[in-house]
């Protein structure tokens, strides 16, 4: 598609701010207005308009993506997304370790153990750690109140909550990412959730696809960090 605007803002609008190309608001992708709410995710979001040449580029509309999911799909029914990102609690990466016997064991307990131990203690729960891959389910009380916390994020926190989950496989990434408003620390936590992949490859060698794959995922991940923090910057 041909550019076709020529002039770029992010207007304070009722409800927030919202992109505008030539003075017009622009909608999602079900036609709801496309009003955010901060002035630096909207800004964001014009810079990815502003950055076109004379043809579109889709794929460079990264925040606009990733708003129009929070507004089209998640703020209908933030419960439906609550129970689907819930599921990641109860089968956690950050969980599920080697045999204590196995070198990979001591790694994922220097990694993993702190940043579980830190969500334990930030919501009040206990987790339970499991050597192997067969499932143990986490307690009730656990997993509610894993739910309790997603279902008091915004719709755009959601969103973005479910992304980071999806990508670590790991709902604790997910939720540690949520709550650090440090780049580095985000990117650490990224890195943990590929701590059994990084030992695998340093094992056995690095293909240069599966890098190219997690290059883009380290990059989805922390787009949708970013865009959690702009939405309430």
């Amino acid at each position: 598609m041909k550019r076709f605007y020529k002039e770029v803002a992010a207007d304070l609008v009722d409800g927030g701010w919202q992109v505008t190309l030539d003075g017009r608001g622009i909608k999602t992708v079900k036609g709801a207005p496309q009003i955010v709410p901060s002035e630096a995710l909207a800004l964001a979001m014009a810079a990815e308009w502003g950055a076109q040449g004379e043809k579109i580029d889709p794929a460079s509309f990264v925040f606009r993506d990733m708003v129009d999911y929070a507004i089209d799909v998640v703020a209908p029914d933030p419960a439906a997304l609550v129970e689907k990102v819930s599921t990641y609690g109860d089968t956690d990466t950050l969980l599920y370790r080697a045999d204590p016997d196995e070198p990979l064991f001591e790694r994922q307990q220097e990694i993993w153990e702190p940043i579980v131990t830190a969500v334990e203690a930030r919501e009040g729960i206990e987790l339970v750690r499991v050597s192997g891959i067969v499932h143990r389910p986490q307690s009730d009380a656990a997993m509610a109140r894993l739910s309790a916390r997603l279902a008091e994020q915004t719709p755009f926190a959601l969103a973005a909550t479910e992304a980071m989950a999806s990508l670590a496989a790991s709902l604790l990434i997910g939720l540690s990412a949520l709550a650090t408003a440090q780049e580095d620390a985000a990117l650490a936590l990224w890195q943990a959730a590929c701590l059994e992949e990084e030992w695998q490859a340093d094992l056995w060698g690095r293909d240069y696809e599966a890098e190219e794959r997690r290059a883009k995922r380290r990059a989805d991940f922390l787009n949708a960090w970013r865009m959690a923090r702009l939405a309430t910057a």
